[in-house]
């Protein structure tokens, strides 16, 4: 029997008893499945909820962390100075870009002449790979003001946000390495076969189709980057995590922490959702496709 015949009347496809029947069974069973999943979801949440107020510090922890009266206190000083953490990983996020992509074609250029070019690279993305960030911020952040170096500002600001993008840009530029190498030689071939320069095939062969490979582990590159931006609070820097520290200072109680982390939560999570969701889209090994 067919799954679909033809309407006389209107002469538009109309769908056949099965496959009504079909339809019909497909949406039980997603709504079967919905339900059994909010009921489990539910019963596992309060479970959880009941072990942790049932709990004998927990009237402490509550006073301590969950304060709604400290939360609504703290949060307009806690949001400020989350718009600067948002400032400082918007420029960094565009410095990392450019430096990175910088050094990954410069590692990536062949013969004998640009070895000291490469050698330039590999020892920059080394250095900073192996280097913690913390440290990093440290070094550049109280070291850098005290040189007074002329021409260059002395400000925590600064010198916190070159720290994250001397270290980002080490690890971004190996993603951008990694997808400027997975593209075939044979696309190189190609485009010097139709007239273009090495910086021409480059630019218009080998980079878009890097770029478009890379997005994803750049997305979850950004979303690190929101997260340690909250890092340059130890040079004295007015971030969300500092005026946390600030307004926890007062009366030692920890909820502006809380706050401030579930503010870097609303920017964070929706983020590394969007980076998921682009993954399955395009098919990505390990989102629920292939390449």
């Amino acid at each position: 029997m067919p799954e679909r015949v033809a309407s006389t009347a209107a002469g538009d496809w109309a769908p056949s008893a099965v496959q009504r029947d079909r339809d019909e069974w497909r949406r039980r069973r997603t709504l079967r499945s919905a339900a059994i999943a909010a009921a489990s979801t539910l019963l596992l949440l309060g479970a959880l909820a009941g072990a942790v107020v049932s709990s004998p510090g927990w009237d402490r922890v509550r006073e301590t962390y969950f304060s709604w009266d400290k939360a609504v206190s703290s949060f307009p000083a806690v949001l400020d100075g989350l718009w600067l953490n948002i400032r400082v990983m918007a420029i960094c996020w565009v410095l990392i870009l450019v430096l990175s992509l910088t050094v990954a074609v410069v590692r990536t250029l062949r013969g004998p002449v640009a070895f000291p070019l490469r050698l330039l690279g590999t020892a920059y993305v080394d250095i900073f790979r192996g280097l913690p960030l913390l440290l990093v911020i440290f070094l550049l952040g109280f070291g850098g003001p005290a040189l007074r170096l002329q021409g260059l500002p002395t400000s925590p600001l600064f010198w916190g946000g070159t720290a994250l993008v001397l270290s980002y840009s080490a690890y971004v530029a190996e993603v951008f390495r990694s997808g400027i190498e997975s593209v075939h030689p044979s696309q190189r071939l190609a485009g010097r076969s139709l007239g273009l320069s090495y910086g021409q095939t480059l630019r218009h062969v080998v980079l878009p189709q890097a770029w478009r490979r890379v997005i994803p582990a750049l997305m979850n590159d950004l979303v690190s980057l929101q997260k340690d931006s909250g890092l340059i609070a130890v040079l004295g820097v007015y971030d969300a995590i500092r005026r946390a520290q600030i307004e926890t200072s007062l009366d030692f109680n920890y909820t502006p922490y809380v706050v401030a982390g579930a503010l870097f939560c609303c920017l964070t999570i929706p983020m590394a959702r969007l980076t998921d969701r682009y993954a399955r889209k395009k098919g990505y090994h390990g989102a629920g496709g292939h390449l």
